[in-house]
């Protein structure tokens, strides 16, 4: 079987030209195997590799991908406004003022976030972006002046956790409303919406021979054309050149929750942007959690639920989903559930 090392491309184009290589046999005869990348979506690198009879119909569905997944980037967007497009955005500058009339598409996702905080027991939190926000900022402020570089004020913290009811957000289905009734609360979907949206998308093209990573969310569609399954790089979180691990997958989705991918870094001390809810601060169990799940939506919400669980907690979470996790320990060790190293390239 083919390795694969799974490399965003970082082509500056939209849609990055695509490369082939050896072909491969398929039940609808020889198919090239093509990769591309774009850089416009959910602030990340998307990058596909597939296989097609052309590189025009790879393109076709390259662009189909993408465009689709631009409606979800649009929608769940919380730091900009689109021309008749009422986003999460919209939302959030009308907390206390008045209900918004959204996409079902919002709505189906803040449902499905309002499952994951319960199964999760409030660990993942969408309605928790005063307090991400807060850190946003000052980590921000660090990237850009490291020697200057603080905490966000505990005051300030204890105030922003005062606004993160999950409860306090009204979904209204029949209206296709939402609303904040808080004025200082704000929804941030960052822990979810990658994953949710790419398995939407997903599962509308499903039977491609193709995996997608969105930002390090990946996601196989269908196995490669001869039916053997992808290989897909565990990253180190020190930053290695080596992988931890290859996992082998062929449908279903591999992602990955760390302390390496958003931080900074204050009197010596790494601060990243996983907030346990129950602290206000970067959870400190792990350095890294790896989920291997069918879902990318539940992948995405059960690696930032179990880099704040204990691992017993955690495990619970993944027999109710059929999924599997390794966790990467302070230390460097690491440690897995139960079928996750069936999964490891032998």
């Amino acid at each position: 079987m083919k390795r694969m090392r799974w490399i965003p491309l970082l082509l500056a184009a939209v849609l990055a030209g695509c490369s082939p290589a050896a072909a491969v046999s398929g039940e609808n005869g020889e198919l090239q195997r093509y990769e591309a990348s774009f850089l416009d979506l959910f602030d990340t690198v998307t990058s596909v590799v597939g296989y097609a009879p052309s590189e025009e119909e790879f393109r076709q569905t390259v662009e189909q991908l993408h465009d689709r997944l631009e409606e979800y980037h649009q929608l769940y967007d919380i730091y900009n406004l689109y021309d008749g497009v009422a986003n999460l955005k919209t939302i959030n500058d009308n907390a206390g003022v008045a209900p918004v009339m959204v996409d079902g598409r919002i709505l189906d996702l803040l449902e499905f976030s309002q499952q994951v905080y319960q199964e999760s027991g409030g660990q993942v939190n969408v309605a928790m972006g005063s307090v991400l926000s807060l850190w946003h900022q000052y980590r921000e402020a660090g990237i850009e002046d490291p020697e200057n570089a603080q905490l966000p004020p505990e005051d300030q913290l204890e105030e922003a956790r005062n606004h993160c009811s999950m409860e306090g957000v009204v979904i209204d289905r029949e209206a296709s409303t939402v609303y904040l009734p808080d004025s200082q609360q704000s929804l941030d979907v960052g822990a979810v919406a990658k994953g949710y949206a790419l398995e939407r998308v997903c599962q509308e093209m499903a039977g491609t021979p193709m995996i997608v990573s969105l930002g390090g969310n990946v996601r196989a569609v269908a196995p490669r054309p001869d039916g053997s399954p992808w290989v897909i790089g565990v990253q180190d979180p020190d930053g290695g050149e080596e992988f931890l691990h290859r996992v082998e997958v062929g449908t279903g989705s591999v992602v990955t929750s760390g302390d390496y991918q958003r931080y900074y870094t204050v009197d010596g001390i790494r601060y990243h942007h996983i907030i346990d809810p129950e602290t206000g601060y970067p959870a400190n169990r792990y350095r890294a959690v790896t989920i291997l799940c069918q879902d990318s939506g539940w992948g995405d919400g059960l690696s930032t639920a179990l880099f704040t669980l204990p691992q017993e907690e955690g495990e619970r979470l993944l027999q109710a989903h059929d999924a599997q996790a390794m966790w990467v320990l302070p230390d460097g060790s690491m440690t897995y559930s139960a079928g996750f190293e069936e999964y490891i390239q032998g």
